[in-house]
């Protein structure tokens, strides 16, 4: 699925890092590595693309649907995105869990998110109300070791000046809008 995406600054993705690295650790301290792509060490299937959805696009001619969502852009300023804290869904939506996240806190995006939902139909447990702004670590594996992660992180705030559309099958930026819109 396509989507309209944040980009996700380095630190941001050096915390995930370090998050993902305390989470495949051991109990009594033995690493056991990034898992890449597949499941690794206890389940654990580490992300290694650092991604912020803003709002999913449904299926169909991409350039038609880009264009939709380039007039909700319209307008759009520049928004602040504060990461504070390690979060985790216990039992997502869908595929394995737990899924360990950075929460997301930002007016900006929800109202970014709230004005691409009027356009674009709310995909069902994921969007509108349901929405939670996050950057996946990983998901699968122990209860007891995400459960050991969750809390307070070093606060990590930026201004987001360029939203990126995700072309999913391609696995790429397909193309950018910078902001303000």
């Amino acid at each position: 699925m396509n989507s309209v995406n944040v980009p996700v600054p380095g630190r941001v993705s050096g915390l995930a890092a370090e998050v993902a690295a305390d989470l495949t650790a051991r109990q009594d301290g033995t690493d056991l590595g990034p898992s890449g792509p597949g499941p690794g060490a206890g389940g654990v299937r580490v992300r290694d693309d650092r991604t912020l959805v803003a709002k999913r696009l449904p299926d169909g001619d991409a350039h038609r649907v880009e264009a939709r969502a380039r007039e909700a852009l319209a307008g759009t300023s520049p928004f602040e995105v504060r990461v504070d804290r390690v979060d985790w869904f216990a039992e997502p939506t869908a595929g394995p869990g737990p899924v360990v996240y950075l929460a997301v806190e930002s007016p900006g995006l929800w109202e970014l998110h709230d004005r691409l939902c009027q356009v674009f139909e709310p995909v069902t447990r994921l969007e509108g109300a349901d929405y939670t702004p996050h950057v996946t670590v990983a998901r699968g594996g122990s209860l007891d070791a995400a459960k050991r992660l969750l809390g307070p992180v070093e606060s990590l705030e930026w201004t987001v000046t360029e939203l990126q559309f995700w072309d999913a099958t391609q696995k790429l930026v397909a193309g950018r809008v910078s902001l303000p819109a």
